[in-house]
């Protein structure tokens, strides 16, 4: 925390830091692929932009009256393979019923600003957050001419990159004395690969299409194969058990009555569910422990 100077709760951060400290054992310069996902759409949410043309072409009494209620209905679990399935799903069935800077925002969003209602005992009244999507996408669209995809990507170049991933890299980097190259950002090769159709960079289940079939015969088979593989760790295992001391100390309701920032039985209720296995609020949980654990730090 006294690395990052503020709550920061991407939780990637602690394996980013573990590589760096290996890697610096033998190297001061390292390159990193950071980019290249924003780039040329390697995220679970360009695809999910790009399959919601087909998914609309679905009559909505079947969309609303049976696909919806069945998913929604089913438990979901990001470290059970078959359970991660269903909560991408819930969330993509779930952005299908909102407008474009609604859905884009529903991608990003840990706490959904319903939820942010309901947990904070002060809440704002005006979701400023899509308000400054919707002021984002009224002056960039014009660039894109109506190409979703790439519209989300440049978003995320201007927006997710600096705050998030590069923000991460460096931080946890150079605490280790080690230096981070990203030669996808350099901006002649922004500037063309956001020029091709964002519908091409991406085929079936594929992200990364261009990218992928332009090296494939530079990498191993093995890799090219391979799907994506993140730095995500297994937060919600962690806070079922090794963890869960976190919870008990950072989320307990003497801490959070004291406090008065959040509503305990919103927090309370967030808790159950994750240890009953019912739903995976992991994230919540894990942004939550990490405010309270800065705030603790510096107040």
């Amino acid at each position: 925390m006294a690395t990052l100077d503020e709550p920061f709760a991407d939780a990637s951060a602690v394996p980013t830091f573990i590589v760096s400290r290996k890697a610096r054992e033998h190297v001061t310069i390292t390159l990193s692929g950071d980019g290249g996902g924003e780039l040329f759409a390697g995220y679970r949410m360009y695809l999910g932009e790009y399959w919601s043309q087909y998914y609309a072409k679905i009559p909505r009494f079947i969309r609303d009256g049976v696909i919806a209620p069945l998913i929604n209905a089913l438990p979901d679990i990001r470290e059970k393979p078959s359970l991660e399935m269903v909560r991408r799903a819930k969330k993509f069935i779930r952005g299908m019923s909102l407008s474009f800077p609604e859905r884009f925002c529903g991608w990003r969003e840990i706490f959904p600003f319903a939820m942010r209602q309901k947990i904070l005992k002060r809440p704002l009244e005006e979701n400023l957050y899509l308000k400054h999507i919707h002021i984002m996408i009224e002056k960039e669209k014009v660039r894109f001419d109506g190409d979703l995809i790439n519209l989300m990507l440049y978003m995320d170049v201007k927006g997710l990159l600096p705050g998030d991933m590069l923000t991460k890299v460096d931080r946890m980097s150079m605490v280790n004395s080690l230096e981070v190259r990203v030669p996808f950002l350099d901006h002649t090769l922004v500037e063309y690969v956001l020029q091709l159709e964002g519908g091409m960079k991406m085929k079936g289940k594929k992200r990364k299409y261009i990218l992928m079939e332009t090296f494939k015969d530079l990498l191993p088979p093995a890799l090219h194969r391979r799907p994506k593989w993140g730095f995500e760790t297994p937060i919600g295992m962690w806070l079922r058990n090794e963890l869960r001391l976190l919870v008990d100390e950072y989320l307990s309701e003497d801490v959070i009555k004291k406090q008065e920032f959040f509503d305990f039985e919103v927090v309370k209720g967030l808790i159950n569910e994750h240890m009953n296995g019912r739903y995976d609020t992991s994230w919540h949980l894990w942004n939550l422990i990490v405010f309270q654990h800065w705030y603790k730090t510096y107040f």
